[in-house]
């Protein structure tokens, strides 16, 4: 197979459709799909010295293979880091990318406001391994400086967050990590790689869901991390090939398809998004909206700051608690109730009673999280419509 010259000189729509492509002697134009576990090698000595790595080349599909290679090569050079391993899911990135590097006795500082799941990992998950957490308010950098130990080995935040789309300052917690001798983990998904690069603003380490915008288009499951080549070789690939949380080969070529897309989509999607977001801010029905592409967004300055562009998504909340929230979602016609999100359709959620069931009233009172909440992700529908559609539905409310 040959591999495909650097693209990291081109800018990020070229890189999307080009980078990491290998190609077989048959010179295909788009990248084969190569669905092996296992592979040949041409003699005993050959396969030796392939796995002492002194030979170049694919061993096992669970932790090598030219169409998971493809895809970690592209985001590798779209995000700017040195290195990535693609995981099984979004969740397997962020459990890897904070558990591989840890042990028991160290201690982990995360904001309150992120995906329930993420939660887990960090409150309920950690603790049995004896890794003690923190949980900050991660817009207050008095937390963050407070909360730091002398055994604090992790930062970690999601910005914007889910699902109220509170914007971080990554760079100022990534000096207090760093500081204190800690490393930052950005979950970058509801902004994506599109407008925010961690890496530039100080974060050691960047994870995605790819089942969100990167496949976009609710095919398959995936995830990734992204950082230095010390920190991937020295925490992750172990770990990826000994527990295997990897990435299927069909999947990689799937999200492999899903990049070349990117890009316009996610464009298409945050004008979208800023369109629907205008229209609902002083509608009757509607208490509260935030939008980070919003002058009203409480962290507007810092979203000018670090990112390129606004969001794919819009958080509202729907006058009448839940049962307003409800009429809301049940009479859209156009957008569809799903926990998903960065989709070609557009998606709504109530997370109260999903994403973020399992935490406590109180907790998702803190986070700003209440009854008539809803998270709404912008598809690749016309704008127009889908105004139309939220106004029917909140005659409803």
């Amino acid at each position: 197979m040959s591999e495909a010259n650097s693209t990291a000189r081109y800018r990020p729509e070229t890189r999307l459709v080009h980078a990491g492509a290998l190609r077989s002697q048959y010179g295909e134009t788009s990248e084969a799909l190569f669905l092996t576990q296992g592979f040949i090698y041409d003699s005993a000595e050959q396969c030796e010295a392939r796995f002492k790595g002194e030979d170049p080349g694919f061993l096992y599909s669970r932790f090598s293979n030219p169409n998971i290679s493809m895809f970690e090569r592209r985001m590798i050079e779209l995000e700017g880091a040195e290195a990535a391993r693609a995981t099984a899911t979004g969740m397997a990135a962020v459990t890897t990318a904070i558990l591989a590097p840890l042990k028991a006795g160290d201690h982990v500082v995360a904001a309150k406001a992120m995906f329930g799941s993420c939660r887990y990992v960090v409150e309920d998950l950690l603790p049995r391994y004896g890794i003690q957490s923190t949980l900050v308010d991660g817009l207050d950098l008095d937390q963050w400086k407070n909360a730091m130990r002398p055994n604090t080995r992790t930062c970690f935040l999601e910005s914007p967050t889910n699902p109220t789309l509170d914007v971080m300052d990554i760079s100022a917690i990534a000096e207090i990590a760093h500081q204190g001798g800690a490393r930052l983990i950005v979950d970058n998904v509801f902004a994506t790689p599109i407008w925010q690069s961690p890496l530039s603003l100080g974060a050691d380490v960047v994870v995605y869901s790819a089942t969100k915008h990167i496949d976009g288009q609710g095919r398959c499951l995936g995830g990734i991390i992204l950082s230095s080549e010390a920190f991937i070789a020295e925490h992750i690939h172990n770990f990826m090939r000994q527990t295997g949380p990897s990435m299927s080969p069909f999947n990689a070529w799937v999200l492999l398809k899903g990049l070349e897309t990117l890009a316009v989509r996610v464009r298409a999607q945050t004008e979208t998004a800023a369109k629907i977001a205008d229209a609902l801010a002083s509608h009757p029905k509607i208490s509260r909206l935030i939008y980070p592409g919003r002058a009203d967004h409480p962290q507007a300055a810092l979203v000018k700051k670090q990112m390129r562009a606004g969001s794919t998504l819009i958080g509202f909340e729907v006058k009448g608690g839940k049962a307003g929230a409800f009429r809301c979602l049940n009479g859209l016609k156009i957008s569809r109730i799903s926990n998903n999100l960065g989709d070609a359709k557009s998606l709504v959620t109530h997370p109260a009673t999903t994403t973020h069931q399992r935490l406590a009233p109180e907790a998702r009172a803190e986070l700003g999280i209440s009854e008539g909440f809803i998270r709404f992700s912008a598809g690749l529908e016309h704008a127009d419509d889908l105004i139309e559609d939220f106004a029917a539905a909140l005659e409803k409310v």
